[in-house]
């Protein structure tokens, strides 16, 4: 068991990448908190990893909350006493929009969710990482926080944030036993695109012209199985990495 009595809390696990993550880390020992602002679902995920013989808890969380963030770290800390890892991998698209197009409003949702979340459930997470004197953090970055062709303006700055926050954090807190890594998938098989509104012709058409040289699509699998490497012991010296999982695409 390579998780074996950890507690992992993973936002939006409900779905895609995230319940992946959910049942492989469930799957290696873990007690996975199983995060999602869709309630029922995230209840449905952590119900059958229980059938499968793991131990889950759901709680229902709109990440761009900062009490359900607070909530959701003590309701972790209250079930399982305490926590060893946070994979931040809740996130929303925008509507593919150049600057020249978005609006305050669907900036600032974009950033509620992907960026000051993220900032908001590492803050929470890192005192008692210090306290316990060891700690894992891993971010959900996107290739969309390294390339600049993949989204609109404000997913794509709201991903490029947290590819700061994260090495920022591991370096600071490098020497108190605490990590921060990051991973940046491509193309994935999940619902992400559910969260795209009115989709803006001319960013979508830029875009869109790199679709062309990706390989494939990958399996919410495949990314789990990357994470679970970089939450284990295994990956202890990997600190401040963002780790690209898109098949080649950005070889290019």
């Amino acid at each position: 068991m390579r998780l074996d009595g950890k507690v992992i809390i993973v936002t939006g696990a409900a779905s895609g990448m995230g319940k992946a993550m959910a049942e492989i880390f469930a799957a290696e020992g873990a007690h996975v908190v199983v995060s999602d602002i869709h309630g029922e679902a995230a209840r449905q995920v952590a119900q059958s990893i229980t059938e499968n013989g793991g131990t889950a808890l759901a709680v229902e969380t709109n990440v761009a909350e900062e009490t359900a963030v607070q909530q959701l770290i003590d309701q972790t800390i209250t079930t399982y006493g305490k926590l060893d890892v946070l994979v931040n991998n809740a996130g929303i698209m925008d509507g593919m929009e150049g600057v020249g197009d978005i609006s305050d409003e669907r900036w600032e949702r974009v950033f509620s969710v992907n960026t000051t979340a993220v900032m908001r459930a590492m803050r929470l997470a890192v005192p008692l990482f210090q306290k316990q004197g060891h700690g894992v953090i891993l971010n959900n970055i996107s290739i969309g926080g390294l390339n600049g062709a993949r989204a609109g303006a404000a997913y794509t700055a709201s991903k490029h944030a947290v590819v700061g926050l994260t090495k920022n954090t591991a370096y600071l807190y490098a020497k108190e036993g605490i990590r921060c890594n990051g991973i940046a998938p491509g193309a994935v098989e999940t619902n992400i695109g559910q969260s795209m509104t009115n989709i803006n012709e001319f960013g979508m058409g830029r875009t869109m012209l790199g679709m062309g040289l990706n390989p494939r699509s990958a399996k919410p699998e495949e990314i789990a199985r990357l994470a679970l490497f970089l939450v284990s012991e295994e990956s202890s010296f990997v600190n401040g990495a963002i780790v690209i999982a898109d098949g080649g695409w950005s070889a290019y």
